[in-house]
């Protein structure tokens, strides 16, 4: 979704508004949301709902109570309560869709958990915004520093100032439960401020620093995807992927969250296919299942020697086979029946079946960029040089001197 108000070209700068996804449009921001109820009116005498969503900064988002009824949109700039002081945010979220996103989330509206929107942001609220802001970064570093020094087993990822300046919360991830009564102190004394620290996990410290996937787009944690559901092996597994942790493992180093995402329609697929355990005995021998294409119903087997239980031939005897006649084997199995070979239920002609669109660019040679004129000037040189060898061999007439 692109922004509304940087649309336009101006002399030779470029559409776009150059604020890399923190604009207040919220257009492109992080975790954006389409308010698909924003153009609906409300009836005569009805009040807008009262609670709005603001965002701050990474992914997190919170719900406020908005007492003054604020004429509130998208991307206005609030002033909302803290602890202590008061913390600056950017509505992402307003009108009756708030009302459902609550009910999601199991947040009653009655809850005493639930703070109160204060104001619009004034001048001086942004501009020390802005000030806070600033510092995130060499904070970050300085805590690095001390926690290195106390040799705590823990990795400072993130530093998020509250908006006034009063207090700094300081993510972190570790392996096993950390003692740092020490490090609140040191920092406290460093920073001069309130320090909070909260443990969040790996996939929460991928959402909030963000980054770009193996698939060349941004973490679907940090623009998009707000529950991390479990993510085991058997996903790939029944995808048939290759067990391998380094194209598994996402940004995180846990397993990636796209496994779960096409999950629903490969176990759909499965259902109706026999399990790769399965074996088909025939008059030749035993064939044990090899591969299987999920999506195009076909199964390769392969015969066993009876006495040591080797693969005859290797993978290029390997018989492909439909699924449809896999289960009339296993039903024939069953009844004692054997059939006498598995080619003959091979249907190669149908099934193996060369593309005709294998040189897609029409790229026959990789040498079809080169420059030509080196090579013809080199012949002409070859054609010279042949040239005056045959004139210096020729014999000599009348008192001409040698060359």
């Amino acid at each position: 979704m692109g922004c509304s108000s940087c649309g336009t070209t101006t002399g030779e700068v470029s559409p776009g508004c150059g604020n890399n996804g923190v604009c207040g449009t919220d257009g492109c921001n992080k975790l954006s949301v389409y308010d698909w109820l924003g153009n609906m009116v409300l009836p005569d005498g009805y009040k807008q709902f009262e609670f709005v969503e603001v965002r701050f900064k990474g992914s997190r988002k919170e719900f406020y109570r908005n007492n003054e009824n604020i004429e509130l949109k998208a991307g206005d700039v609030v002033a909302v309560e803290g602890n202590p002081g008061h913390d600056i945010g950017t509505i992402s979220l307003a009108g009756e869709l708030v009302r459902f996103q609550m009910k999601n989330k199991g947040i009653a509206t009655d809850s005493a958990d639930v703070k109160t929107l204060y104001r619009i942001a004034r001048t001086t609220d942004l501009e020390k915004w802005e000030a806070v802001k600033e510092l995130e970064v060499s904070t970050m570093y300085k805590a690095r520093t001390i926690a290195g020094g106390l040799k705590l087993k823990m990795k400072l990822s993130d530093v998020e100032f509250q908006g006034d300046g009063k207090k700094a919360t300081f993510y972190y991830t570790a392996d096993d439960r950390v003692d740092f009564r020490e490090l609140i102190k040191k920092l406290a004394e460093e920073f001069r401020v309130r320090i909070e620290m909260r443990q969040i996990g790996m996939r929460q410290e991928a959402s909030r620093l963000g980054g770009i996937g193996s698939c060349g787009r941004e973490l679907c944690c940090s623009t998009w995807l707000t529950d991390f559901k479990a993510v085991s092996t058997s996903a790939a597994r029944y995808q048939n992927l290759s067990l391998n942790p380094l194209k598994l493992a996402g940004q995180c180093g846990k397993l990636k969250c796209c496994l779960n995402y096409e999950l629903d329609s490969y176990l759909d697929a499965l259902k109706d296919i026999p399990d790769s355990n399965v074996k088909l005995f025939t008059s030749k021998g035993t064939a044990v299942h090899r591969k299987t294409d999920i999506f195009k119903r076909l199964m390769w087997f392969s015969y066993l020697r009876t006495d040591k239980g080797e693969e005859y031939g290797g993978a290029d005897a390997w018989v492909v086979l439909k699924v449809d006649r896999v289960k009339d084997i296993i039903s024939m199995n069953a009844k004692n029946e054997k059939p006498d070979d598995l080619s003959m239920y091979e249907e190669v002609s149908e099934i193996i079946k060369e593309p005709d669109y294998t040189d897609v660019v029409g790229q026959d040679s990789l040498t079809r960029l080169d420059k030509r004129g080196k090579k013809k000037k080199r012949k002409n040189k070859k054609k010279k040089n042949n040239s005056n060898s045959n004139n210096n061999n020729k014999p000599r007439t009348g008192n001409a001197p040698a060359k």
